[in-house]
Protein backbone atom coordinates (compact mmCIF):
# COMPACT_ATOMS: atom_id res chain seq x y z
CA UNK A 1 0.00 0.00 0.00
CA UNK A 2 2.19 2.91 -1.53
CA UNK A 3 2.16 5.95 0.62
CA UNK A 4 -0.17 4.65 3.09
CA UNK A 5 0.62 7.64 5.84
CA UNK A 6 -0.01 11.21 4.79
CA UNK A 7 2.17 13.75 7.10
CA UNK A 8 -0.79 16.20 7.42
CA UNK A 9 1.06 19.03 9.42
CA UNK A 10 3.89 19.39 11.66
CA UNK A 11 3.99 21.80 15.04
CA UNK A 12 6.34 24.49 14.75
CA UNK A 13 6.91 24.47 18.65
CA UNK A 14 7.62 21.02 18.89
CA UNK A 15 8.30 17.62 17.04
CA UNK A 16 4.30 17.09 17.11
CA UNK A 17 2.90 15.96 14.06
CA UNK A 18 -0.84 15.52 12.30
CA UNK A 19 -0.89 12.81 10.11
CA UNK A 20 -3.47 9.92 8.62
CA UNK A 21 -2.98 6.10 8.31
CA UNK A 22 -4.35 3.88 5.74
CA UNK A 23 -5.17 0.28 6.63
CA UNK A 24 -7.20 -2.34 4.66
CA UNK A 25 -9.90 -1.42 7.15
CA UNK A 26 -10.05 1.95 7.35
CA UNK A 27 -7.98 5.32 8.08
CA UNK A 28 -6.56 6.44 11.27
CA UNK A 29 -5.93 10.19 12.09
CA UNK A 30 -2.81 10.58 14.12
CA UNK A 31 -1.84 11.24 16.98
CA UNK A 32 -4.12 8.03 18.04
CA UNK A 33 -4.59 6.11 21.08
CA UNK A 34 -5.27 2.10 20.71
CA UNK A 35 -7.35 0.83 23.34
CA UNK A 36 -6.53 -2.47 24.39
CA UNK A 37 -8.00 -5.65 23.41
CA UNK A 38 -5.83 -8.77 24.45
CA UNK A 39 -7.85 -11.86 24.20
CA UNK A 40 -10.16 -9.95 21.04
CA UNK A 41 -12.36 -8.04 23.60
CA UNK A 42 -11.48 -4.28 24.94
CA UNK A 43 -12.37 -5.36 29.14
CA UNK A 44 -16.46 -4.80 29.82
CA UNK A 45 -17.01 -3.48 26.22
CA UNK A 46 -18.85 -3.76 23.05
CA UNK A 47 -17.30 -3.08 19.64
CA UNK A 48 -20.34 -0.24 19.61
CA UNK A 49 -19.35 0.90 22.33
CA UNK A 50 -15.58 1.44 21.40
CA UNK A 51 -17.14 3.35 17.77
CA UNK A 52 -19.49 5.92 19.94
CA UNK A 53 -16.63 7.01 22.07
CA UNK A 54 -14.01 7.60 18.57
CA UNK A 55 -12.12 4.42 18.67
CA UNK A 56 -10.11 4.20 15.45
CA UNK A 57 -7.92 1.24 15.65
CA UNK A 58 -7.89 -1.33 18.41
CA UNK A 59 -4.95 -3.98 19.74
CA UNK A 60 -5.02 -7.83 19.71
CA UNK A 61 -2.20 -9.80 21.43
CA UNK A 62 -0.40 -12.98 19.43
CA UNK A 63 0.63 -14.52 22.50
CA UNK A 64 -2.82 -14.94 23.92
CA UNK A 65 -5.02 -15.33 20.83
CA UNK A 66 -2.54 -18.12 19.62
CA UNK A 67 -2.67 -19.95 23.21
CA UNK A 68 -6.94 -19.99 23.05
CA UNK A 69 -8.56 -19.79 20.94
CA UNK A 70 -5.88 -20.37 18.49
CA UNK A 71 -4.96 -18.29 15.30
CA UNK A 72 -5.92 -21.34 13.22
CA UNK A 73 -9.54 -21.35 14.48
CA UNK A 74 -9.93 -17.49 13.71
CA UNK A 75 -8.34 -18.02 10.58
CA UNK A 76 -11.06 -20.91 9.86
CA UNK A 77 -14.23 -18.55 11.60
CA UNK A 78 -12.76 -15.65 9.25
CA UNK A 79 -10.40 -13.84 10.84
CA UNK A 80 -9.82 -11.57 13.93
CA UNK A 81 -11.92 -8.84 12.68
CA UNK A 82 -15.28 -11.22 12.01
CA UNK A 83 -14.76 -13.01 14.76
CA UNK A 84 -14.80 -10.19 17.39
CA UNK A 85 -17.26 -8.08 15.50
CA UNK A 86 -14.76 -5.20 14.86
CA UNK A 87 -14.87 -3.98 11.90
CA UNK A 88 -12.13 -1.36 11.91
CA UNK A 89 -8.58 -1.58 11.51
CA UNK A 90 -6.50 -4.43 14.58
CA UNK A 91 -2.84 -4.24 15.54
CA UNK A 92 -1.48 -6.96 17.11
CA UNK A 93 1.43 -7.00 19.39
CA UNK A 94 3.61 -9.97 18.18
CA UNK A 95 4.38 -11.33 22.01
CA UNK A 96 7.75 -9.36 22.17
CA UNK A 97 6.22 -7.55 25.51
CA UNK A 98 5.86 -11.30 27.02
CA UNK A 99 9.57 -12.10 26.21
CA UNK A 100 10.17 -9.81 29.43
CA UNK A 101 6.73 -10.23 31.33
CA UNK A 102 6.55 -13.98 30.90
CA UNK A 103 10.85 -14.00 31.70
CA UNK A 104 10.69 -16.84 34.37
CA UNK A 105 8.62 -18.84 31.71
CA UNK A 106 10.56 -18.64 28.79
CA UNK A 107 14.32 -19.30 27.23
CA UNK A 108 16.11 -17.22 24.53
CA UNK A 109 17.23 -18.68 21.35
CA UNK A 110 18.94 -16.95 18.36
CA UNK A 111 15.90 -18.38 16.16
CA UNK A 112 12.99 -17.41 18.93
CA UNK A 113 11.83 -18.18 22.45
CA UNK A 114 10.84 -20.92 24.02
CA UNK A 115 7.98 -20.59 26.25
CA UNK A 116 5.89 -22.23 29.06
CA UNK A 117 1.97 -21.53 28.58
CA UNK A 118 1.23 -19.05 31.83
CA UNK A 119 -2.29 -21.49 31.24
CA UNK A 120 -1.30 -24.90 31.61
CA UNK A 121 2.64 -25.01 31.38
CA UNK A 122 2.89 -26.73 27.87
CA UNK A 123 5.62 -25.34 25.80
CA UNK A 124 5.57 -23.18 22.65
CA UNK A 125 8.27 -21.78 20.44
CA UNK A 126 8.17 -17.81 19.14
CA UNK A 127 10.19 -16.66 16.70
CA UNK A 128 9.99 -14.86 12.98
CA UNK A 129 8.15 -17.55 11.45
CA UNK A 130 5.77 -18.39 13.92
CA UNK A 131 4.35 -14.67 14.43
CA UNK A 132 4.20 -13.57 10.79
CA UNK A 133 2.10 -17.03 10.25
CA UNK A 134 -0.02 -16.42 13.97
CA UNK A 135 -0.53 -12.78 12.56
CA UNK A 136 -1.23 -13.54 9.00
CA UNK A 137 -3.66 -16.15 10.49
CA UNK A 138 -5.51 -13.46 12.12
CA UNK A 139 -5.42 -10.87 9.63
CA UNK A 140 -4.22 -7.72 11.44
CA UNK A 141 -4.35 -4.70 9.92
CA UNK A 142 -0.53 -3.50 11.68
CA UNK A 143 1.57 -7.11 12.62
CA UNK A 144 4.35 -6.43 14.70
CA UNK A 145 7.87 -7.81 14.12
CA UNK A 146 8.67 -10.11 17.15
CA UNK A 147 11.87 -8.22 19.16
CA UNK A 148 13.59 -9.04 22.69
CA UNK A 149 12.84 -6.37 25.16
CA UNK A 150 15.54 -5.83 27.58
CA UNK A 151 14.97 -4.90 31.41
CA UNK A 152 15.56 -1.86 32.93
CA UNK A 153 18.32 -1.69 34.19
CA UNK A 154 20.19 -3.85 32.06
CA UNK A 155 24.13 -4.16 31.49
CA UNK A 156 25.22 -2.62 27.73
CA UNK A 157 26.33 -5.89 27.00
CA UNK A 158 22.50 -7.86 27.76
CA UNK A 159 21.20 -4.61 26.25
CA UNK A 160 23.20 -5.24 22.96
CA UNK A 161 22.60 -8.82 22.24
CA UNK A 162 19.11 -8.12 22.72
CA UNK A 163 19.25 -5.24 20.14
CA UNK A 164 21.29 -7.63 17.96
CA UNK A 165 18.88 -10.24 18.01
CA UNK A 166 16.07 -7.87 17.55
CA UNK A 167 17.26 -6.60 14.20
CA UNK A 168 18.20 -10.07 12.90
CA UNK A 169 14.52 -11.40 13.97
CA UNK A 170 13.21 -7.68 12.07
CA UNK A 171 14.75 -8.50 9.25
CA UNK A 172 13.50 -11.91 9.11
CA UNK A 173 9.55 -10.69 9.64
CA UNK A 174 9.98 -8.22 6.73
CA UNK A 175 11.33 -11.28 4.60
CA UNK A 176 8.49 -13.29 5.27
CA UNK A 177 5.84 -10.43 5.17
CA UNK A 178 6.97 -9.92 1.91
CA UNK A 179 7.58 -13.64 0.73
CA UNK A 180 4.02 -14.58 1.76
CA UNK A 181 2.23 -11.23 -0.37
CA UNK A 182 0.86 -10.32 3.35
CA UNK A 183 2.45 -6.40 1.95
CA UNK A 184 1.75 -6.68 -0.71
CA UNK A 185 -2.13 -7.24 -0.07
CA UNK A 186 -1.92 -3.91 2.25
CA UNK A 187 -1.22 -5.29 5.33
CA UNK A 188 1.60 -3.07 7.20
CA UNK A 189 4.36 -4.70 9.41
CA UNK A 190 5.74 -2.31 12.09
CA UNK A 191 9.71 -3.04 13.28
CA UNK A 192 10.25 -2.14 16.82
CA UNK A 193 13.76 -0.21 18.06
CA UNK A 194 15.34 -1.55 21.14
CA UNK A 195 18.50 -0.07 23.28
CA UNK A 196 17.56 0.19 26.36
CA UNK A 197 18.78 3.62 28.85
CA UNK A 198 21.86 3.50 25.99
CA UNK A 199 21.26 6.40 23.37
CA UNK A 200 23.88 5.59 20.92
CA UNK A 201 22.37 1.89 20.61
CA UNK A 202 18.78 3.45 20.33
CA UNK A 203 19.84 5.37 16.96
CA UNK A 204 22.06 2.72 15.68
CA UNK A 205 18.58 0.33 16.42
CA UNK A 206 16.69 2.95 14.71
CA UNK A 207 18.97 3.92 11.35
CA UNK A 208 19.42 -0.02 10.46
CA UNK A 209 15.57 -0.65 10.79
CA UNK A 210 14.98 2.32 8.63
CA UNK A 211 17.63 1.30 6.21
CA UNK A 212 14.79 -1.97 5.67
CA UNK A 213 12.21 0.17 4.50
CA UNK A 214 9.31 -0.94 6.88
CA UNK A 215 5.70 0.65 7.01
CA UNK A 216 6.01 1.34 10.42
CA UNK A 217 7.90 2.04 13.83
CA UNK A 218 7.37 1.40 17.14
CA UNK A 219 9.72 2.67 20.04
CA UNK A 220 10.13 -0.38 22.81
CA UNK A 221 11.82 -1.15 25.16
CA UNK A 222 10.09 1.83 27.14
CA UNK A 223 7.89 1.84 30.63
CA UNK A 224 9.40 -1.11 32.04
CA UNK A 225 9.76 0.51 34.78
CA UNK A 226 12.57 3.35 34.42
CA UNK A 227 11.06 6.89 35.59
CA UNK A 228 9.40 9.22 33.76
CA UNK A 229 12.32 11.34 32.89
CA UNK A 230 13.92 8.03 31.51
CA UNK A 231 11.24 6.95 30.10
CA UNK A 232 10.86 10.51 28.01
CA UNK A 233 14.12 10.31 27.48
CA UNK A 234 14.67 7.10 25.70
CA UNK A 235 11.56 8.13 23.32
CA UNK A 236 13.27 11.54 22.47
CA UNK A 237 16.47 9.94 21.53
CA UNK A 238 14.60 7.67 19.50
CA UNK A 239 11.84 9.48 17.13
CA UNK A 240 14.30 11.98 15.69
CA UNK A 241 16.28 8.25 13.63
CA UNK A 242 12.94 7.04 12.67
CA UNK A 243 11.67 8.03 9.06
CA UNK A 244 9.75 11.36 8.89
CA UNK A 245 7.61 9.73 6.33
CA UNK A 246 6.55 6.76 8.56
CA UNK A 247 3.95 6.11 11.23
CA UNK A 248 5.71 5.97 15.00
CA UNK A 249 4.06 4.38 17.77
CA UNK A 250 5.40 4.25 21.19
CA UNK A 251 4.54 0.59 22.88
CA UNK A 252 2.42 0.05 25.96
CA UNK A 253 1.91 3.50 27.69
CA UNK A 254 0.86 5.87 29.56
CA UNK A 255 -0.69 8.66 31.60
CA UNK A 256 -2.70 11.57 30.24
CA UNK A 257 0.29 14.10 30.35
CA UNK A 258 2.97 11.44 29.38
CA UNK A 259 1.06 10.59 26.02
CA UNK A 260 0.66 14.43 25.45
CA UNK A 261 4.67 15.30 26.03
CA UNK A 262 5.27 12.00 23.81
CA UNK A 263 3.46 13.58 21.31
CA UNK A 264 5.71 16.26 21.31
CA UNK A 265 8.27 14.47 21.24
CA UNK A 266 6.92 13.22 17.38
CA UNK A 267 5.00 10.04 18.37
CA UNK A 268 1.92 9.19 16.08
CA UNK A 269 0.41 6.11 17.78
CA UNK A 270 -0.21 4.40 21.76
CA UNK A 271 -1.82 1.67 23.52
CA UNK A 272 -1.77 0.75 27.18
CA UNK A 273 -4.31 -1.21 29.52
CA UNK A 274 -3.96 1.64 32.46
CA UNK A 275 -7.22 3.33 31.63
CA UNK A 276 -9.55 0.58 31.52
CA UNK A 277 -7.68 -1.71 34.17
CA UNK A 278 -7.92 1.39 36.81
CA UNK A 279 -11.60 1.88 35.51
CA UNK A 280 -12.18 -1.72 37.24
CA UNK A 281 -10.94 -0.36 40.37
CA UNK A 282 -12.92 3.04 40.58
CA UNK A 283 -9.97 5.60 39.33
CA UNK A 284 -11.25 7.66 36.66
CA UNK A 285 -9.64 10.70 34.39
CA UNK A 286 -10.32 14.43 34.41
CA UNK A 287 -8.40 17.39 33.56
CA UNK A 288 -8.17 17.84 36.90
CA UNK A 289 -6.22 14.67 37.47
CA UNK A 290 -7.15 11.45 38.58
CA UNK A 291 -10.13 10.75 40.87
CA UNK A 292 -10.44 7.37 42.63
CA UNK A 293 -14.78 7.20 43.44
CA UNK A 294 -13.97 4.85 46.31
CA UNK A 295 -13.25 7.86 48.31
CA UNK A 296 -16.00 8.51 50.91
CA UNK A 297 -16.58 12.34 49.89
CA UNK A 298 -18.22 10.86 46.73
CA UNK A 299 -21.13 9.01 48.46
CA UNK A 300 -23.60 11.88 48.24
CA UNK A 301 -21.94 13.40 45.17
CA UNK A 302 -24.73 14.37 42.36
CA UNK A 303 -22.76 15.68 39.78
CA UNK A 304 -21.27 13.75 36.50
CA UNK A 305 -17.40 12.89 36.65
CA UNK A 306 -16.31 15.89 34.56
CA UNK A 307 -18.50 18.30 32.43
CA UNK A 308 -15.62 18.91 29.93
CA UNK A 309 -16.57 15.34 28.48
CA UNK A 310 -20.13 13.69 27.53
CA UNK A 311 -20.76 10.13 26.56
CA UNK A 312 -23.16 7.09 27.97
CA UNK A 313 -21.75 7.55 31.78
CA UNK A 314 -21.90 11.01 32.16
CA UNK A 315 -25.77 10.61 32.43
CA UNK A 316 -24.85 9.10 35.81
CA UNK A 317 -23.49 10.75 38.98
CA UNK A 318 -20.35 10.34 40.65
CA UNK A 319 -22.77 8.86 43.96
CA UNK A 320 -24.41 5.66 41.62
CA UNK A 321 -21.34 5.00 39.87
CA UNK A 322 -19.26 4.89 43.38
CA UNK A 323 -22.09 3.10 44.44
CA UNK A 324 -21.68 0.66 41.87
CA UNK A 325 -17.91 0.25 42.39
CA UNK A 326 -17.97 -0.38 45.94
CA UNK A 327 -20.82 -2.85 45.66
CA UNK A 328 -18.64 -4.62 43.19
CA UNK A 329 -21.15 -4.09 40.26
CA UNK A 330 -20.23 -5.46 36.76
CA UNK A 331 -22.13 -2.29 35.00
CA UNK A 332 -19.09 -0.43 37.34
CA UNK A 333 -16.41 -1.63 35.03
CA UNK A 334 -18.16 -0.99 31.69
CA UNK A 335 -19.24 2.87 32.54
CA UNK A 336 -16.28 3.66 34.35
CA UNK A 337 -13.80 1.58 31.57
CA UNK A 338 -16.19 3.84 28.62
CA UNK A 339 -15.67 7.23 30.35
CA UNK A 340 -11.72 6.49 30.76
CA UNK A 341 -11.06 5.30 27.14
CA UNK A 342 -13.18 8.18 25.70
CA UNK A 343 -10.84 10.45 27.88
CA UNK A 344 -7.85 9.54 26.61
CA UNK A 345 -9.28 9.42 22.65
CA UNK A 346 -11.00 12.65 23.47
CA UNK A 347 -7.33 14.11 24.42
CA UNK A 348 -6.10 12.69 21.29
CA UNK A 349 -8.66 14.67 19.19
CA UNK A 350 -8.07 17.74 21.05
CA UNK A 351 -4.17 17.57 20.47
CA UNK A 352 -4.78 16.92 16.75
CA UNK A 353 -6.73 19.94 16.46
CA UNK A 354 -3.99 22.08 18.22
CA UNK A 355 -1.52 20.64 16.01
CA UNK A 356 -3.54 21.83 13.44
CA UNK A 357 -4.38 24.81 14.78
CA UNK A 358 -0.90 25.88 15.58
CA UNK A 359 -0.73 25.92 19.02
CA UNK A 360 0.32 22.42 20.53
CA UNK A 361 3.00 23.89 22.23
CA UNK A 362 1.67 26.03 24.39
CA UNK A 363 -1.88 24.05 24.61
CA UNK A 364 -0.11 20.89 26.10
CA UNK A 365 2.30 22.52 28.01
CA UNK A 366 -0.97 24.44 29.94
CA UNK A 367 -2.97 20.55 29.97
CA UNK A 368 -0.13 19.02 31.21
CA UNK A 369 0.24 21.51 34.21
CA UNK A 370 -3.56 21.56 35.16
CA UNK A 371 -4.07 17.92 35.10
CA UNK A 372 -0.70 17.61 37.67
CA UNK A 373 -2.11 20.88 39.95
CA UNK A 374 -5.27 18.79 39.82
CA UNK A 375 -3.63 15.96 41.18
CA UNK A 376 -1.07 17.15 43.81
CA UNK A 377 -4.00 18.70 44.92
CA UNK A 378 -6.15 15.42 45.52
CA UNK A 379 -3.28 14.18 47.03
CA UNK A 380 -3.23 16.47 50.15
CA UNK A 381 -6.75 16.53 50.64
CA UNK A 382 -6.81 12.93 51.13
Amino acid sequence: MANHFQLLKTDTGTAARRGRLQTLHGFVETPIFMPVGTQGTVKSLTPDHLKEIGSQIILGNTYHLNLRPTSELIRDLGGLHKFMGWDGPILTDSGGFQVFSLSKLRKMRDDGVEFQSHLDGKKLFLGPKEVMAIQQNLGSDIAMVIDECPPWPCEREECAAAVERSDRWAKQCKEIATESGFLEKGHHVFAIVQGSTFDDMRREAAESLAALDFPGYAVGGVSVGEPEPEMLKQVGATTPYMPVEKPRYTMGLGTPPQLLKMVALGVDMFDCVLPSRVARNGLVFTPDGPMNLRNEKYRADDRPISDEIENYTSKFSRAYLRHLTVSGEILSCTLLTLHNLHFYLDLMAQARAHIEAGDFATWHLAWVARYESGAAARLKKV
